[in-house]
């Protein structure tokens, strides 16, 4: 039995997986995986993601230089969501161009943009 086999798996035999700085412990983003990203991901050790609106495997960082190397990978105790700790290369997670795709809080019913653009998308993907 491999550790594939323990994940629980949805419906589309894909599992959510978050990537946090193993530094800082501020969530990047979100992203999904199925079992070839994941094992992907533990054999290159960096992250690698299903992309659904792409219908394909993507390693984050292939088009924006962005690299996750992963430091640690842990699965939840419904065996349904892995958090992976990880260093984030360029410093930027996000397609916006911003350190975290969690850039918005909400503030009085509404939500307001507080983190900054650190690189224009146009800049980043070609």
């Amino acid at each position: 039995m491999s550790y594939l086999d323990d994940i629980a798996w949805n419906s589309d035999g894909l599992v959510p997986a978050i990537a946090q700085d193993a530094a800082t412990g501020r969530v990047l983003m979100v992203a999904w995986m199925n079992a070839e990203a994941l094992q992907l991901s533990v054999d290159e050790q960096r992250a690698v993601y299903w992309s659904r609106s792409r219908n394909k495997l993507w390693r984050k960082g292939e088009e924006s230089g962005h690299v996750q190397p992963i430091k640690e990978l842990r699965l939840d105790c419904d065996n349904d969501v892995i958090v992976m700790q990880l260093e984030q290369l360029g410093g930027i997670a996000c397609h916006t161009g911003r350190e975290s795709c969690f850039y918005r809080v909400l503030e009085n019913g509404a939500w307001k943009t507080v983190d900054a653009v650190i690189k224009d998308p146009k800049d980043i993907y070609k």
